[in-house]
Order: structure tokens, then C-alpha cells, then sequence
């Protein structure tokens, strides 16, 4: 037990500090490489000795994502509540893949998929997988699509496999987020087989390239959407998509990693309407919702699509009554930890109000940041800002791509070394910007004040450096 008490107070006094904290790794990959790098033990340690020795060589290496002005992924901030949960779900040692391996957990995991999609307010009868995150949650939820389309036309791709089966058209935006790539990938749509669809200068799908694209080709269509592009927190027009999928006899899913939560918030809920029509959704836990990592969610309108790819069973598994919510005839995994737990936690926490609260926050953030950055000389606001994300280009018109891609890497390194905020860059449209991701259930407004006075400090010392910039003013 000295092993339990150790982990927890290493783990309490350096969530206590991580505000104090310079944000990146204080040692590289290679240095922590070196750390760690030692024969195995012939004999053994203290159960307390080794989890204090790991903790003070781990430390180091660090991230700190859990930090209030880490903007650099859209990653949440795992809030405390969720890692206490996780931690008896560590501690229980439960295998959440049947009622019989686990009661408790199979329990807390149905209500709990109720409650996500109350908040997100989707069909509520649709099914919900508890995953490891997005990009299992679209293989998941894509192999019900697959195995759903592949039965409308006589083919059973649950038995029969895919040599020979009739082939389903997949069409994705421009701005398709590699997790959904990936997942395509692992069900055998090969990247070179996908449809490519217009995308506008916010990554938003073009229904008319769509609609044109789906009227040339015959068969099984399949067609994914994406609420929150993940540079602009975009959302495509989903009204129109689902008109063009319904027509079409198509399966619609929707990439809602972190964009589906603005469901949850009454004034943003208009971003993302229509997507109640889609056939399926993927969310993360450990963005918005804040729960710590390995945490996804698949959701399938139709919950036998879901079981019919799903389900796995073995005499000595135990039985279940044939109504009843089995979890692991939901996901890919027959032994899992109870995903359920942590879920629950934090949406008994937050509550509703909790929830929308957190959401409006992080975009209202955003807003705040957009502007001040905007009323910077050399810094453009390359999206609209209608979410939690914030792209910014630094240089002006004249000074050609490459140029403002190398301004852009000198103000990103010196904020990195700094360590005041984290941030990172990222691809755009042919320019290489600065990506803000507000998403931390830890910020305020103040660090939004400090991110923006750092923002720009940055910008001007490297603009001073730069013969081009010296009309900016200081």
C-alpha cells in the first residue's frame, strides 16, 4: 500500500505546481532516453522506492499538458476528478468487457453513454463504444459503416471478408484529419482509393463538389464530415451533406473529435446543425470533456451495425441476457480497463452547466486572443474564429511564403524556449502558422492576457532581427 501513497502525493504536488512550471519538457527525448537506460534489476525494490525513483526520473520529461497555457495540441487538461476515477480503475483491476467480469463497470458505462449523448444531444437510442480515442473511434464506428453498406448489397463482409466484395465509394474534404485517414487505412480503403471534396478557405466541405462527385459514381457511397476542423474549428455544412447522403443511400459519418461538444453549449449548438442526421459520430473524453487519456467514444445510430462488426463471443465468456448493453460487443477489444469510470466522473462533476460553461470559456478565450493578435502589425488571424482554435501568420503580403514560414518558426521556438506558453505549427493553405488550441479546463483569462503579451514580444524581437521589419513598432 506504501506504493498507492507514494503515487499520490507525488502525483497531488505536481499537479499543485504545474502552473509554476515552464510549459515543454525540461529534457529531450534523448536525455530522458539516457535517464531511463539501465540493465534489468536482478533482484528487486521497494514497491514505494520504485514509484518514487520513477517519478523523479520521469518528471523531467514532462510535458505539461495539464498546464493552463498549453495551446499547442487540442488535448484536455485531465481534470482531477477523472484521474481519481482512473486511478480506481486502475486500482479495481476490472475487465470492462462483460457483465460478468465486471457488474460495476458495465453499469457505470451505460449510464454513462446515456448521459454523453443527452449532453450531445444525439439519437438516444444510438449505440456508444467506450474507446481509446478518435482514431479508433472512427475504425470502429467505419467498420459498422462498412459492414452496413457491404449487407445492402448482398455482401456479409463479417464473413465473407473483402476479396471480392462490391466496392464502396469514400469521400472525404480537403481537411480530413489523418485519424479518420488512418482508420479508412486499417479497414482496407486504400488512401489512393479515396475521394478527394472541395474544400473553402475554412476547410469547410463543398455540398456542390459532393453532390457532383456522389452523381458520377454508382454503388455503396460512404461519406465523412468533420465538425471542428483542426486548425480552424470549422464545421461543415451538415444540413446540406445529409440531404446529399440521403439521397445518395449513403452512410454519413462525422469527425467530432472536439467540434461535437459545441453541441452541448446552447449558443454554439448552431455551428454543428444537422449533425443529428448523421449514421455515425466519433468524440474524444480527453479533449473537452477532460477526461484523462485513452478516452473515446464511438456512437452508431443504428446499434446492430455496431454489434454486427463488433461482437465477439467464446464459450467460456460469460452469458448475458439477450437484451442487455454487452461493452465489449461495442469496440474492438475483448479485455480493456473500465473506460466507463473516469466518463462518468467527470460528467457527475461538471454537470450540464458545467460543461457549457467550460465550452463558452475556451471560445470566448479564443476570441479574445484572435483580436488582440489581430491589432498586431504583422500578425494576420488566418481563420474565422468560431470555435476554440486560433491559426496566426506572421510577415506580411510581400514577403513571400517561405519567408513568413521562417518568421513563423523563430517566434514559435523563442516562445518554446521561453516556456511561458506551449504552441506548435502546422500547415495552412500554403503558409506555415501558428496553431492556438484553447482547451484546458485550467484557463483563464489571465493566461490569455499572458499568452498574447508573449505572443507578441516574441513577434518583435524577431522582427527586429529581420531587416524587413524594422517599421514595426515596439
Amino acid at each position: 500500500m506504501d506504493a498507492f501513497e507514494t503515487a499520490y502525493r507525488r502525483a497531488a504536488a505536481y499537479r499543485a505546481g504545474v502552473a509554476d512550471q515552464k510549459v515543454p519538457p525540461q529534457r529531450s527525448y534523448h536525455q530522458m532516453r539516457a535517464s531511463f537506460a539501465a540493465p534489468l534489476p536482478e533482484t528487486g525494490s521497494p514497491d514505494s522506492a520504485v514509484i518514487q525513483e520513477l517519478a523523479d526520473l520521469g518528471e523531467p520529461g514532462l510535458m505539461q499538458t495539464t498546464h493552463p497555457r498549453f495551446f499547442g495540441w487540442v488535448l484536455g487538461g485531465s481534470a482531477p476528478v477523472g484521474v481519481a476515477a482512473d486511478w480506481l480503475a486502475s486500482a479495481w483491476g476490472q475487465n470492462a468487457a462483460m457483465h460478468g467480469s465486471s457488474p460495476t463497470a458495465a453499469a457505470v458505462e451505460e449510464t454513462a453513454a446515456g448521459w454523453l449523448l443527452d449532453i450531445l444531444d444525439l439519437p438516444r437510442d444510438a449505440a456508444v463504444g467506450f474507446v481509446s480515442g478518435a482514431t479508433v473511434g472512427s475504425f470502429t464506428a467505419l467498420a459498422a459503416a462498412r459492414g452496413a453498406l457491404l449487407r445492402r448489397q448482398g455482401w456479409d463482409v463479417e464473413a465473407q471478408g473483402l476479396f471480392g466484395a462490391p466496392e464502396i465509394h469514400v469521400f472525404v474534404g480537403d481537411d480530413v484529419h489523418t485519424s479518420v485517414l488512418s482508420a479508412l487505412r486499417y479497414l482496407g480503403f486504400g488512401s489512393q482509393r479515396l475521394i478527394r471534396v472541395d474544400t473553402d478557405g475554412q476547410g469547410r466541405i463543398s455540398p456542390e463538389d459532393l453532390a457532383r462527385q456522389c452523381a458520377h459514381r454508382k454503388g455503396a457511397k460512404l461519406i465523412i464530415a468533420q465538425a471542428g476542423q483542426i486548425n480552424t474549428g470549422a464545421f461543415d455544412p451538415f444540413l446540406a451533406i445529409a440531404d446529399i447522403a440521403r439521397d445518395n443511400d449513403a452512410w454519413l459519418h462525422v469527425d467530432g473529435a472536439f467540434g461535437l461538444w459545441a453541441r452541448a453549449d446552447p449558443d454554439l449548438c448552431a455551428l454543428a446543425e444537422g449533425v443529428e442526421k448523421a449514421d455515425s459520430w466519433v468524440v474524444d473524453g480527453h479533449k473537452w470533456l477532460q477526461v484523462p487519456f485513452d478516452s473515446g467514444y464511438a456512437i452508431v445510430r443504428n446499434p446492430q451495425a455496431l454489434l454486427s462488426a463488433m461482437t465477439t463471443s467464446a464459450s467460456y465468456l460469460p452469458a448475458h441476457q439477450a437484451n442487455d448493453r454487452v461493452p465489449s460487443f461495442l469496440v474492438p477489444e475483448l479485455s480493456r480497463r473500465a473506460r466507463g469510470l473516469p466518463t462518468w466522473a467527470v460528467l457527475k462533476s461538471l454537470g450540464r452547466s458545467g460543461i457549457v460553461r467550460m465550452v463558452r470559456n475556451h471560445c470566448t478565450l479564443a476570441r479574445q486572443i484572435a483580436r488582440d493578435m489581430a491589432a498586431t502589425p504583422g500578425i494576420q488571424v488566418m481563420n474565422d474564429v468560431v470555435l476554440n482554435q486560433v491559426i496566426l501568420r506572421f510577415g506580411q503580403d510581400d514577403d513571400g511564403p517561405e519567408r513568413r514560414k521562417v518568421l513563423a518558426e523563430a517566434v514559435i521556438d523563442q516562445l518554446v524556449r521561453e516556456g511561458i506558453i506551449f504552441v506548435g505549427g502546422a500547415a495552412w493553405r500554403g503558409e506555415w502558422v501558428m496553431r492556438i488550441s484553447l482547451i484546458c479546463d485550467a484557463t483563464t483569462v489571465q493566461d490569455a492576457v499572458i499568452a498574447t503579451k508573449a505572443i507578441r514580444a516574441a513577434w518583435i524581437n524577431v522582427s527586429a532581427s529581420a531587416p524587413l521589419f524594422q517599421t514595426i513598432k515596439r
